[in-house]
């Protein structure tokens, strides 16, 4: 049985996260050549490429694709482990924003492990749309903002590509009106302007016929048969019905959620929690 050495799955991580082993070895106080080599003994143990050698980048094989998500999920594992096993050294705060629908969704789960681990940080959480809070960041407002993007190439490390999907009620047919009713959060939201540009490209009508901003209320006004949505598919609640292509719904793509660090204000207790989100979206 294969024993994989964490210490090469978190060089694997890094180098995958910073786009370059000479970021990655920078970011651990290592050279390039001693990353290349840490990932070559990780290739050689495991029989297979995880790299894709001649680019200008780095591009991950199929191999090495399959390996990063387990990767992350041993570390994060591994990490747990030794928080709570071993005295908590880290302290401090970290100012966190993240979108309404995480907040309720993932992050509870995810922030209640880390805070078991590292009863020494003091978490602070504001809920707000993703282009809002990454205005709010460049303020000083945050240490770290998760936020969706709607195109590549945005900054930040990506955690998580999440497909996008159209609700609707259980109990009502809103989703066969016209004009199609709209359940959707004011501007700059991300998925409204996709449902919009959508609908537009489409020729297909559309009324808003109810705008929220809190996660909390748009679920509410679906379910009560209000109209549709369109939500990250990790998000979606139960009580609601997802809308396929077969009832006239097209295929809205995907989104890429994105971890956001404000170098300015990095200390370890923020590098600790940005580390241990990106492990568990993974």
């Amino acid at each position: 049985m294969i024993n994989i050495p964490t210490e090469l799955l978190r060089t694997f991580v890094k180098a995958v996260d910073l786009g370059s082993f000479t970021r990655a070895g920078e970011a651990v106080g290592r050279t390039q050549s001693a990353i290349s080599l840490q990932v070559r003994r990780l290739e050689e143990l495991l029989e297979v490429p995880l790299f894709v050698r001649g680019t200008h980048s780095v591009k991950l094989t199929d191999e090495g694709t399959i390996l990063v998500g387990y990767a992350r999920r041993m570390l994060a594992l591994n990490d747990e482990a030794i928080g709570s096993l071993c005295r908590p050294k880290v302290a401090g705060s970290v100012r966190l924003g993240a979108p309404h629908e995480y907040t309720a969704s993932l992050l509870p789960v995810i922030l209640s492990k880390f805070a078991q681990s590292h009863p020494g940080v003091m978490l602070e959480v504001t809920c707000d749309l993703s282009k809002n809070l990454l205005a709010r960041q460049e303020k000083g407002e945050f240490d770290l903002v998760i936020a969706l993007h709607d195109s590549s190439g945005a900054g930040g490390t990506k955690v998580l590509t999440e497909p996008l999907v159209w609700i609707t009620s259980l109990d009502h047919a809103r989703d066969q009106q016209r004009p199609l009713p709209l359940v959707v959060a004011p501007p700059p939201c991300i998925y409204r302007s996709r449902v919009l540009e959508t609908l537009g490209r489409l020729d297909r009508p559309w009324r808003i016929a109810y705008a929220s901003s809190s996660y909390s209320g748009i679920i509410a006004a679906v379910r009560a048969g209000l109209g549709v949505t369109l939500l990250a598919a990790s998000t979606v609640p139960e009580g609601v019905r997802a809308l396929s292509e077969r009832e006239g719904f097209p295929a809205m793509g995907e989104l890429d959620v994105r971890l956001h660090q404000r170098q300015e204000s990095t200390t370890e207790a923020v590098r600790c929690l940005a580390d241990y989100i990106s492990a568990s979206f993974a």
